[in-house]
């Protein structure tokens, strides 16, 4: 028995020495190149935003609205929900250019015409997807299928944890419930799962059971940690599960992080002029106080903030509800990059704006107020950290159904925004059930015109 437990624990070919060394080959190594961006914020627009009533403007879709499409545009077309041969709906509400290029841009978004100097508009974005959790599955881990790692997962696994007092990766979620596509849009997939997603609350204790209980101190919650980090440690050394050293690096974190975590998420403390900024009623749930988080939070070294706002998709009532989620995204997403740029923190962090899919040119609904899923073209932006600032990218037909200038697939958005971390996405790899797996699987290329 004495030398059973003698080849486990201390045998340099023991399985506590195996995994350990399984820990450092998922530890992060070195980016290939000089990243441009250090760290990530994703605001996630879950539902499918309107292209065509936002960023892509189409006056032809409004000369021809009420008329039947094209029979040949809609050879092999699958739609969601619709009879592809619906009539055709004309944008709902105006646009105007703006910016050093003229950039036309939807009434909806008033905030968003006083940034688009420091953005790429990117409107030829194509996927395979036209449902939402496979959608957001395919944006978020590179496949429709569940079990993939997220891209915050693959990004802290590439570049690690900047801080200790936080996770490296951290997930909020507002509108009307959460992303379809579940966890799984910000899990770690087959990496150790210190590389997984953390959901934070808005307000509060941004975990549950963060805060002690009455009647337990510091002291006490410190000595009580010390003896199940022991108890946890003679296990890992008998099975040598590497989840069992996340289980430890968990507990420890958050013991560090109830000294942190309320100073963080108190924005009261925030300057006035900042809090009118993005809109934050401080106290009170929003996207607007997430987006303020998401700047706090990449100022102490989180490297991956992922914002989901589930609000997106209008079969009908699409006027009404567009305003709506407009009011509620708008002012934020311009303030962080306003604020990110004053900070001069916008060179090194890269924003991505965006959903799953887009809408379709033809209605939904006998109202004629709706769109379905559509994923032959959609619009996406980003803003620094190497991007190429006041860029638009791509370009739709007349009636914004399929791409005709610069296809962006979402492997190749994945493969550039592993670029500007400092990968290579073909050699940013993790061995699973004897294979090579990575974000962009087999596919992608690196969207060059996208760079500055």
């Amino acid at each position: 028995m004495t030398a059973r437990r003698w080849f486990l624990k201390d045998c340099s070919i023991g399985l506590g020495a195996m995994a350990l060394r399984q820990l450092m080959a998922a530890a992060p190594g070195k980016p290939h190149f000089e990243p441009k961006a250090r760290r990530i914020i994703f605001l996630f627009m879950a539902g499918a935003p309107s292209h065509l009533e936002l960023l892509d403007y189409k006056p032809q879709l409004a000369k021809f609205d009420g008329t039947l499409p094209p029979a040949d545009l809609l050879a092999g077309y699958r739609a969601a929900f619709i009879h592809p041969s619906s009539r055709l709906l004309g944008p709902k509400f105006k646009f105007s250019k703006y910016g050093r290029n003229g950039v036309e841009i939807s009434e909806l978004l008033p905030h968003f015409t006083k940034i688009v100097d420091d953005v790429a508009i990117v409107r030829s974005l194509v996927t395979y997807a036209f449902n939402h959790a496979p959608g957001q599955l395919l944006m978020n881990t590179g496949t429709q299928q569940f079990g993939r790692p997220s891209m915050g997962a693959w990004v802290t696994y590439g570049l690690g944890s900047a801080t200790d007092e936080l996770p490296a990766f951290i997930v909020f979620s507002s509108g009307k419930k959460g992303p379809s596509g579940g966890n799984s849009c910000w899990g770690s997939g087959f990496l150790p799962t210190v590389y997984q997603g953390v959901q934070f609350r808005s307000s509060g204790d941004p975990v549950l059971y963060l805060s002690n209980p009455p009647g337990v101190d510091a002291g006490l919650q410190r000595d009580s940690l010390d003896s199940i980090r022991k108890l946890n440690q003679m296990r890992l050394d008998v099975t040598g599960d590497p989840e069992i050293s996340t289980r430890i690096n968990s507990f420890e974190m958050a013991f560090r992080m109830q000294s942190s975590a309320p100073e963080l998420m108190d924005v009261s403390k925030e300057p006035r002029h900042v809090l009118e900024m993005y809109g934050v009623e401080p106290g009170k749930p929003s996207f607007a106080n997430n987006c303020l988080l998401a700047r706090r939070l990449v100022e102490r070294g989180v490297r991956f903030v992922e914002l989901y706002h589930e609000a997106w998709d209008q079969h009908s009532a699409l006027v009404k509800d567009l305003r709506q989620n407009s009011k509620d995204t708008d002012q934020a997403c311009a303030a962080l990059i306003q604020d990110l740029k004053q900070r001069g923190m916008l060179k090194d962090t890269l924003v991505i704006w965006g959903g799953e899919f887009g809408r379709t040119p033809m209605v939904q609904g006998g109202d004629g107020d709706g769109r379905d899923h559509h994923p032959n073209a959609f619009t996406m932006w980003l803003a620094g950290g190497g991007i190429q600032p006041g860029l638009v990218l791509g370009e739709t037909d007349e009636l914004g159904f399929n791409v005709v200038k610069d296809k962006v697939h979402v492997h190749d958005l994945h493969a550039t925004i592993l670029h500007l971390v400092g990968f290579d996405h073909t050699r940013l790899t993790y061995r699973f059930q004897g294979r090579d797996f990575r974000l962009t699987d087999v596919h992608g290329n690196i969207v060059t015109k996208l760079l500055a």
